[in-house]
């Protein structure tokens, strides 16, 4: 069934705007809504700057080094409320002085203006130093609490108002007066304070989820000899011509020792199981229903940083064709594409019937406490290593389900994998403790808006 929606000539020579998606009814309403509430201004009227990132050519990607004090903050990085830390970048100290009007402090607010658009996130203290790149753009402000103003615009009104900003067809995009123009619902300060201080309890409940988490990561390594463990990439070495046509690879990475000397050292030491006899590989086995509602996970549904799962809600006609894969909750993902990158994951058991993923994962149902322990161990240098070894590509390593199945995973004491499996579970329930921190915090934004805006009508 059509939509549409009805617009004065005025209205369209405010805006200099003439795509029939920015006047959608939703869009309308909630402007509308926002209006009623009398308690809003411009963003660009709140005292503060924007500051655009800086251009591609200021700092090309070829100069990020692997560790250092300096992070360099993609787009990328920038996720709902806070920025992702898992699979950080850095850039020599020279590069970060010669940038420096691009360096953040704690209570900027980025946006992500390029790729995944308007993603709003706050940089708290343990963020810099650090710059941010041309991917995003800046607020800084000193005149409203940025941890309200992130609420704000990551609630039901902020996120539609931004998405509705986006330009362009082919290369989407915002910019700075797309931001300016954005209306900020402004609260009083007794309820910005009250919601500004939801945000900062989640974030200490984040950073407690990942504090027990990495907890258990290096019981794991202790246990297994491996804490001070650091792969040495040879420059140069050699291969028996039947091993290469025993594991039929011919490029020289496979084959770097590095590889052999963890996975010979765990062999002399524990026992070690391939992945596919811990537990059982769930198949692809359904074919969404058009008409029906389906919780989707995706390989961007994963936070890398800890293992949580998120996921979107689509009809089966709105569902790509790798949604194949049920899901019924407790299930181990493990992401056959970048798997480096740490998207790997726990199922919640919330995420129950409806629930589909997509068949770039492999999935497993595994039995606690071993299930954890695999978790951690899959996440850590053990199973990073083994996983990196095998892809195939370069912009977009892959690997195959039976790379994953023959992960080897060395098995300590029962007892070791229950304390491990306990910490594991302590930190998911910080993080669903942080989760619902930030839904109340939104929660408290929507219903204000409403209130007011029914008041003031």
């Amino acid at each position: 069934m059509a939509i549409t929606s009805v617009v004065s000539r005025s209205h369209l020579e405010d805006t200099l705007r003439l795509d029939a998606e920015y006047y959608q009814p939703a869009y309308l309403d909630m402007e509308l809504r926002i209006m009623k509430t009398g308690s809003y201004v411009p963003w660009g009227h709140i005292g503060g700057k924007f500051i655009t990132g800086p251009f591609g050519s200021e700092f090309i990607v070829g100069n990020y080094v692997s560790e250092g004090s300096y992070r360099y903050v993609r787009g990328q990085d920038v996720k709902e409320f806070f920025l992702l830390d898992s699979d950080n970048v850095y850039i020599p100290e020279k590069d970060y002085e010669r940038l420096n009007k691009y360096v953040l402090t704690e209570g900027d607010i980025l946006i992500s203006v390029v790729g995944t658009l308007g993603n709003a996130a706050v940089v708290d203290k343990a963020v810099p130093p650090a710059i941010f790149s041309c991917k995003s753009t800046l607020f800084r402000s000193t005149t409203i609490n940025p941890f309200y103003l992130i609420a704000y615009l990551n609630c039901r009104f902020g996120r539609a108002l931004l998405q509705r900003k986006v330009r362009g067809a082919v290369q989407t995009g915002l910019n700075i007066d797309d931001l300016r123009s954005l209306p900020v619902f402004t609260a009083e300060s007794p309820l910005q304070d009250e919601i500004a201080n939801l945000v900062l309890n989640a974030k200490e409940s984040y950073d407690r989820s990942k504090s027990v988490y990495c907890q258990a990561e290096n019981l794991l390594l202790e246990g297994l000899g491996l804490k001070d463990f650091k792969p040495k990439y040879e420059l140069s070495y050699t291969a028996n011509l039947s091993k290469a046509f025993g594991v039929r690879r011919v490029d020289a990475e496979y084959f770097q020792p590095a590889y052999d000397e963890m996975i010979d050292y765990l062999k002399a030491k524990f026992k070690i199981e391939k992945l596919i006899y811990l537990g059982s590989k769930k198949e692809i086995k359904i074919n969404p229903n058009p008409q029906q509602a389906y919780r989707y996970i995706e390989i961007s549904d994963i936070r890398t940083d800890v293992g949580e799962v998120t996921h979107s809600e689509r009809l089966g006609s709105e569902l790509p064709p790798n949604a194949r894969i049920p899901i019924g909750g407790g299930e181990l993902l493990v992401s056959k594409v970048r798997p480096t990158r740490k998207a790997i994951a726990i199922v919640s058991d919330e995420l129950r019937k409806t629930t589909i993923c997509s068949s770039a994962f492999t999935v497993f149902n595994i039995s606690s406490p071993l299930k954890e322990y695999v978790f951690v161990a899959l996440r850590s240098i053990v199973g990073l290593l083994q996983l990196e070894r095998p892809t195939t590509g370069t912009e977009y390593p892959t690997l195959k389900d039976e790379d994953v199945e023959n992960t080897l995973v060395p098995i300590l004491p029962k007892e070791t994998q229950q304390k491990i499996a306990s910490l594991v579970q302590q930190s998911h329930e910080a993080r669903r403790k942080a989760k619902e921190l930030l839904e109340e915090a939104k929660r408290k934004v929507e219903q204000e808006i409403e209130a007011a805006s029914v008041d003031q009508h």
